[in-house]
């Protein structure tokens, strides 16, 4: 329904496998090869697991293409097998004749025959079991048995088993610890991270065709990466749902808003709801029971030192008898008590006298009055300062303005034989006109001398024009200016520049030159296009 809206050429986000959007970020292209390693080389038993709508399954279908002719491959999608019905199983899908009612003997014996015809053939056999975590221990023990079946050298029987974490549950239990140590490789599909959920997001829309700027904002990728918990098929559906949700509102650009919307209409994100209510209730209930039982121990600690105040004084620390208190005379008087006061000086103490309870001293003020002569020499006043002296500093150093000296960053280059544009190229309104419009016609000419298949690098796509004149200037110097392209198309019915890098005759070579680019350009996602895709478009377009 969106397609068009978005310029898609078929749906980017179906959860239905498809080998063609497989991903290989978040660390499932690294298993994959693991896996054939595994394979090719005769390791026994392998396991992956991984939470429902994880990738497993994806996983499995790009194993099967990937493997050479010479293995042969049988694919078991029903774990609900007897046990004594799994041999028929596998010797069904082995397209193997059997005699009618057959017995697990004969079954057993035909098959080891059939293993040993193709080891001679130079060729291997490998199962792969979809959904083990739901197969009877007594069907696993029996493909176990499978697994005995060698030569002197080799193993005559490969056996994946794929499934979800309670997989290992089964496995951890004593009386299938036979099938445990057999396994000789496990895998671990762990959830997507924020950022490689952007990357998949932008991936799978390349791959259906789009060739715009990122659709998703960082905001909606985070609230897609919180709601689905980093599983793929949560994502997909998710994003499935925002892009019908841009759709309705005749934008361009997924935000928060959509996503909150596909969240709503989702069964999972209901649910996450109300784990996240009934969290927050728990949480809440923890915090009032912890904060009741603070305030109960406060209080039970006032009150026993509140009544060991009142009832046990002799604990309190004891404060020295009043006899042991001697206090310094406020003012000793020279003269005898006949004695004449002198004429310039007038004496007088006031003292009251101590009191004491059984455990307190308490002392009153005592007070004195000295009367100095008249003829005592004045002490000289010095005049107030002003308000504003008072807010100025006692010292002030004036300091020197620092000059803005400027300073010269190298550019980066990618390569020691980049070759360096001239001046007249990236400097000037005229001259960005002209090396804009330069490689616009140069890229006509290298578009009609190629071939469909050769491969080439989407550095980015932009509508401004003078944004990409501006950006021009930057990657020139950056990346070697000759193998800059520029080519003009149209997103959503709007004028649009897009820009190209470097000439490759495969996917391979193209491949790594995209790594070896500076990591500022890699930023912006670069992927890889043929000479027939972009010709394709661009005639469309016209």
């Amino acid at each position: 329904m969106y397609f068009s809206h978005f310029g898609l050429k078929q749906p980017p986000f179906k959860i239905t496998p498809n080998t063609e959007f497989f991903f290989s970020g978040g660390n499932r292209g690294a298993v994959l090869d693991a896996l054939v390693y595994a394979i090719k080389n005769g390791e026994g038993i392998v396991k992956v697991v991984g939470e429902v709508g994880s990738g497993k399954t994806m996983l499995c279908r790009m194993l099967q293409t990937m493997l050479p002719s010479n293995i042969e491959q049988i694919y078991l999608a029903n774990p609900s097998v007897a046990p004594e019905d799994v041999l028929h199983a596998i010797a069904f899908e082995l397209q193997l004749k059997l005699p009618n009612n057959a017995d697990k003997l004969k079954v057993m014996q035909a098959l080891q025959s059939h293993l040993l015809t193709r080891h001679v053939a130079g060729k291997q056999v490998v199962i792969f079991v979809e959904e083990a975590q739901g197969m009877p221990l007594a069907t696993l023990e029996e493909i176990r048995l499978l697994s005995n079946l060698e030569t002197k050298h080799d193993k005559l029987l490969q056996i994946v088993l794929f499934g979800q974490p309670e997989l290992d549950v089964n496995l951890n239990q004593t009386n299938i610890r036979q099938l445990r140590e057999r396994i000789t490789h496990s895998f671990y599909l762990s959830p997507f991270k924020p950022k490689e959920i952007g990357d998949y997001l932008i991936f799978r829309l390349r791959a259906a065709g789009y060739y715009g700027p990122h659709l998703f904002t960082d905001k909606a990728i985070q609230k897609i990466s919180n709601a689905a918990e980093g599983l793929v098929r949560r994502v997909n559906i998710l994003a499935d749902k925002s892009m019908l949700a841009a759709f309705a509102d005749n934008v361009y650009q997924i935000t928060p808003k959509h996503v909150n919307a596909a969240i709503a209409d989702s069964e999972f994100g209901a649910e996450a709801a109300k784990k996240k209510t009934k969290k927050q209730a728990v949480f809440g209930l923890i915090g009032a029971v912890v904060l009741g039982l603070l305030v109960g121990f406060g209080f039970k600690y006032w009150q026993q030192n509140d009544l060991q105040s009142r009832f046990f004084p002799e604990q309190l620390p004891e404060i020295a008898p009043q006899k042991d208190l001697t206090l310094p005379p406020l003012l000793e008087p020279t003269a005898q008590p006949d004695a004449k006061p002198n004429e310039n000086t007038a004496l007088a103490v006031e003292a009251t006298p101590l009191t004491s309870t059984e455990n307190t001293v308490v002392v009153t003020e005592a007070t004195a009055a000295v009367l100095a002569p008249a003829t005592a020499p004045v002490t000289p006043q010095l005049a107030p300062a002003s308000d504003a002296a008072l807010q100025t500093p006692a010292a002030s150093i004036p300091l020197a303005p620092i000059a803005n000296v400027p300073v010269e960053v190298p550019p980066i280059v990618a390569d020691a034989n980049v070759a360096q544009t001239s001046a007249a190229q990236i400097s000037g309104t005229g001259a960005t006109d002209d090396l804009l419009q330069a490689r616009i016609d140069l890229t006509k000419g290298w578009l009609n001398t190629q071939s469909r298949d050769t491969v080439t690098i989407q550095l980015m796509g932009v509508a401004d024009e003078w944004e990409l004149k501006k950006y021009l200037n930057y990657l020139s110097q950056q990346i070697e200016l000759d193998n800059i392209y520029v080519y003009r198309t149209k997103v959503n019915n709007q004028p649009f520049l897009t820009v190209l890098y470097g000439t490759f005759a495969d996917r391979q070579l193209a491949n790594e030159a995209l790594q070896k680019l500076p990591a500022k350009l890699r930023q912006n996602r670069p992927h890889l296009r043929t000479v027939g895709g972009i010709l394709d478009e661009t005639n469309k377009n016209q």
